[in-house]
């Protein structure tokens, strides 16, 4: 080890001499920093207190992920806070053995980046596992609501969703790691948020950046500290049952029965700060067109357009047009930016072939590189990143055998969905997740959920409603959003690893680990969500869980057509779709002033669930404006800090509350915030 160290040192300072010849000495490089620390083996940076850690964020992240899903389904990057609390909790870990005497190993930033990509993979199971979207789609209570179970369901178990999860997720591991160096070293991709999470990690690892990560992590803290018992206060004081309230207090407009109001919700503020500016206006905006004057236009139609008869949640009345308009909004935005990223995509890699063609500027040999053209960082992680290698057969074993037990498995446990849909399937799967990593380096766009969604109408409509397409289309698209997107998520950290000089075999082993614990923890946090709440999925419910009902209906549109809608709503649906694809158009042609135009994906969000969320969401935005405003550096340092001690907070708080429903508690005060008018006729009431 001792002469590999040396070898590495004298490398180093070649590559050191090369980079600050011809004019680049005065580039600033990140790994001149760390040029006397040694880089330890791809196993030394897989440490037990990584995973330790790793696991306890693991649950945190996943609590935090899975409310937002069951809500809302906006879920902002994490990135920067399983990095800062991953750095939080082993450098005190290390301060404290170091103090003892029993530290073996410092902590480093390869360490570190093991953390981050484990904890990320693990809570992003909660998302693509589909708990809140495909995988709740199936079950009768969301099935009741569309009014299909005739249709089939098929009700949440532990045991089956562990092991679907475990044979699906690891598939798109293994499709796109022969290609990580042609993402990574040859066409250079970018991928905005691995960037960005590991400059973060570099700088923490400096003496000043160790500094400032400390005064985040305080910050951070008080910020989770609050919210948590914010959290209690709201439950303490007017939650329950049988209080017929659930946030505390509320502020805002009431024009009928559509309210638009501030809840103090600590984790929507904590979005909001997180969110660019222009997610937040849109669903604001979108709320405001929608609850404001859409649905109580269409609700004055009542008798002529829809029965006056029907239950408020019934899918032939107004429901009906709040989900399927929100369905073709959703639709004409994801399809816009499929055809505008794939087009991109082609592109890029033509481009990339004739330049390839035309100049050999990068060399084929991996066992002796020299880049004179590189910086000194770019040879230095170059090096770095093709020493490790990962042998393409184990790749392509790997994901044959996954395949095969695939293929095997999955009608077992969805009788719906036949063997030749599922290899269709991993047929086209590589070439998909190629285009969704290589599209997500390019505009940092995961476009997972718009694969998931063409599964479900081209394998929903090929099994057909009287085969139970329904369920097959939801079952594929679990399939194929797995996929995708865990292809991308490790085409992200191989680019983190890249610029922290973290091996391509320790990022991959940590990404497989992560993604085994969120095969787990994910399913029993959503159990325990199902079972502590019976309204779970219910419309008006603290839970709505909205993606739920829209990806339901999606899948019955695919095998039954628009039979179902209510009266001129398939006209709406036209109108609002191609809406949707005109403003994006506008968008991407308008240049500078394109930033100001909202985004029609935001936008549906409220059409559905309401626009409760939305003005929590802006004021976020408003908090951290102003903050920018009166001390930008401060804000741009601290702001992530405040958001994720907001929302890991609050997040948090569900799982005591979830056990405390269980266990059948209820709060002991209902208070209540009345109108005046209101208040005057309660008094009136108890007078009487």
């Amino acid at each position: 080890m001792a002469q590999q160290h040396t070898s590495r040192q004298e490398d180093d300072h070649k590559l050191k001499a090369e980079g600050e010849g011809e004019g680049e000495g005065e580039v600033i490089s990140i790994e001149k920093a760390f040029e006397g620390k040694e880089i330890p083996s791809w196993r030394k940076q897989l440490t037990m207190r990584a995973f330790v850690v790793s696991f306890v964020l693991s649950i945190l992240f996943s609590f935090i992920v899975m409310k937002l899903n069951l809500t809302t389904g906006i879920i902002p990057s994490l990135n920067v806070s399983a990095g800062l609390l991953g750095f939080f909790f082993v450098k005190t870990w290390t301060q404290f053995l170091s103090k003892s005497g029993l530290l073996r190993q410092p902590f480093t930033r390869q360490e570190n980046t093991v953390i981050q990509t484990c904890v990320v993979a693990s809570s992003g199971i909660a998302f693509s596992g589909g708990f809140g979207s495909y995988l709740f789609g199936m079950s009768e209570r969301i099935a009741k609501q569309s009014g299909d179970t005739k249709l089939g369901f098929k009700d949440p178990s532990l045991t089956w969703i562990i092991g679907f999860l475990f044979i699906v997720s690891f598939l798109g591991l293994f499709s796109v790691v022969p290609l990580r160096k042609i993402m990574i070293i040859d066409f250079k991709l970018s991928y905005p948020s691995g960037t960005a999470t590991a400059f973060l990690i570099n700088s923490f690892h400096t003496t000043q950046g160790a500094k400032l990560a400390k005064k985040q992590v305080r910050t951070l803290g008080k910020f989770f500290s609050f919210s948590f018992l914010w959290g209690f206060f709201q439950w303490f004081f007017t939650g329950g049952d049988d209080c017929g309230f659930s946030s505390f207090p509320t502020f805002g407009l009431k024009a009928r029965d559509y309210k638009f109001y501030f809840d103090f919700s600590a984790t929507y503020v904590g979005v909001g700060m997180i969110c660019p500016y222009i997610i937040n206006v849109s669903v604001l905006l979108g709320g405001i067109l929608s609850w404001g004057i859409m649905w109580p236009l269409i609700e004055t139609r009542k008798g002529h357009w829809y029965s006056n008869d029907l239950d408020q949640s019934s899918l032939h009345g107004l429901q009906g047009y709040r989900v399927f308009i929100a369905i073709a909004m959703i639709l004409g935005d994801g399809l816009y930016n499929f055809f505008k990223v794939l087009s991109r995509t082609l592109s890029g890699l033509f481009h990339q072939v004739r330049a390839r063609n035309v100049s050999s500027g990068l060399p084929v040999d991996n066992s002796a590189p020299e880049y004179p053209k590189l910086s000194y960082d770019d040879q230095r992680r170059t090096r770095i990143f093709l020493k490790d290698q990962i042998p393409a057969w184990f790749a392509i074993a790997g994901y044959v055998t996954i395949a095969v037990a695939s293929i095997v498995t999955l009608p077992h446990i969805f009788h719906e969905l036949k063997w030749y849909h599922v290899l269709v399937i991993y047929i086209f799967a590589p070439t998909l997740a190629f285009c969704n990593a290589y599209g997500c380096g390019l505009t940092d766009w995961s476009l997972a959920s718009t694969y998931g969604k063409l599964a479900i109408f081209t394998i929903g409509a090929w099994a057909g409603s009287s085969h139970g397409g329904v369920l097959a289309g939801l079952a594929a698209c679990g399939v194929m959003m797995n996929i995708v997107s865990t292809a991308s998520d490790l085409t992200q950290d191989f680019k983190t690893g890249y610029l922290t000089l973290a091996s391509p075999r320790s990022m991959f082993v940590s990404q497989v680990i992560g993604t085994a614990m969120g095969c787990v923890i994910s399913p029993c946090v959503f159990w325990l969500f199902y079972k502590a709440f019976d309204d779970l999925g219910v419309h008006g419910s603290e839970y709505p869980a909205p993606f739920a009902i829209v990806y339901r209906n999606m899948a019955k549109l695919g095998v039954e057509g628009f039979s179902s809608l209510p009266k001129d709503c398939l006209l709406l649906c036209y109108v609002f779709f191609g809406a949707a694809i005109l403003i994006n158009l506008i968008k991407d042609y308008s240049g500078k002033m394109g930033r100001f135009i909202p985004l029609p994906m935001a936008m549906a969000i409220p059409f559905y669930i309401g626009p409760y969320f939305a003005i929590n969401m802006c004021v976020g935005s408003l908090i951290l404006f102003v903050w920018e405003k009166i001390n930008k550096a401060k804000a741009e340092a601290f702001g992530p800090a405040v958001a994720s001690g907001l929302i890991c907070g609050e997040g948090i708080w569900t799982l005591p509350s979830s056990i405390l429903a269980l266990a059948g508690v209820q709060p002991p005060i209902c208070m209540k915030f009345l109108s005046r008018g209101t208040n005057t006729r309660v008094d009136k009431f108890l007078g009487s």
